[in-house]
Formats: C-alpha cells, sequence, structure tokens
C-alpha cells in the first residue's frame, strides 16, 4: 500500500511535468508567431495590392500612366475611331498573341494594359503626345522595336505576346480599382 508520502510526490511530479510541459508549449507557440509572421507580405506591398483611380480628367485619345505593384499601368480613354479600329483587326493574321478586342477591355472606351514590354520588360513608349505609337498606332518599345496597336495587342516585332490586362473593375463611370 503506497503511503501519504508517495502519494504526495506523485501528484506534485504530475503537476511539475504539467507545468514545465505547457511552459514548452506557450514558448514554442511565441517562437513560432515572429516566423510564421515574417511569412507575411511587408505593408508597403499590401498598400499597392489594389489603386483607386480617378479617370474623370482623362480626355478621349489620352492615356494616364499610373504605378500598380511597382508596374506601369497604361489606362487609355480610347477614340471612336480606335475602338472601329481595333475591333475590325480581331481577325487580323498578324496577330502574334491573338485575342479579340471584347476579350480585353470591359467598356470599349477604356484599355487598361500593364505598360511593361513581354519581351525583355521595357516600358513600351506612345502614352505621351509626341512619341513614337508604332505602325499600328498603339504602343511601340524603344528597346527591340516590338509594336502594339490600340487593343494593347503585339502585332510586330520580337515580342511573344500582348500587353497584359491586369485585374481591374470600374466602381463608377469615373473610378477604376486596378488591382
Amino acid at each position: 500500500m503506497a503511503s501519504k508520502k508517495d502519494d504526495e510526490t506523485q501528484t506534485r511530479r504530475d503537476f511539475l511535468n504539467l507545468t514545465v510541459g505547457a511552459m514548452g508549449a506557450v514558448g514554442i507557440g511565441a517562437a513560432m508567431v515572429p516566423l510564421v509572421d515574417s511569412m507575411n507580405p511587408a505593408a508597403d506591398t499590401l498598400a499597392l495590392a489594389t489603386i483607386e483611380v480617378d479617370i474623370s480628367e482623362i480626355e478621349v485619345g489620352q492615356t494616364r500612366v499610373v504605378q500598380w505593384q511597382g508596374k506601369p499601368v497604361f489606362i487609355k480613354h480610347r477614340t471612336p475611331e480606335e475602338i472601329e479600329q481595333a475591333q475590325a483587326d480581331d481577325n487580323a493574321p498578324n496577330l502574334t498573341d491573338p485575342e479579340p478586342d471584347s476579350a480585353r477591355v470591359q467598356k470599349p472606351e477604356w484599355l487598361i494594359v500593364v505598360g511593361v514590354c513581354t519581351h525583355l520588360g521595357c516600358i513600351p513608349q506612345g502614352s505621351k503626345t509626341g512619341q513614337p505609337r508604332g505602325d499600328f498606332e498603339g504602343w511601340f518599345c524603344p528597346c527591340h522595336g516590338s509594336h502594339y496597336d490600340t487593343s494593347g495587342r503585339m502585332r510586330a516585332g520580337p515580342a511573344p505576346k500582348n500587353l497584359p490586362v491586369p485585374p481591374y473593375e470600374f466602381l463608377s463611370d469615373t473610378v477604376v480599382r486596378i488591382g
């Protein structure tokens, strides 16, 4: 039969084992919090995950360039002639990366594309007045001579793909959210 002293020792031992185990679990948990938190994106990256742009001041025929996730984004308010030409070129034989204009825009008058050439990452010209716009009146990459049309589709040169369309949505007639 166990004596009272053995029962106390056993109870104390159980208490100490439970306490040490709990403290170890708390310590490991406390050490894991900074490790897991370091895997989250930085605050400045999260801040640029989406941007809202007021497009009310962009005149027909003008392009505004904004920064999104460290890349230029071209927001072009297309003219009726540019829309008509882009739609007419949907079946052009020289489309390197065939994609209809309707798949690249949500509203025909607004084209929103990431302004980075898909060849080697240069920034195409054609967003400002007086810059070369290439043979198809869209954008022209000065690094290696890629030509894009008014829908941002690759038409000539070494670039393998069209200018990418970022995820975006119109919040109203005058505000668009990119990202």
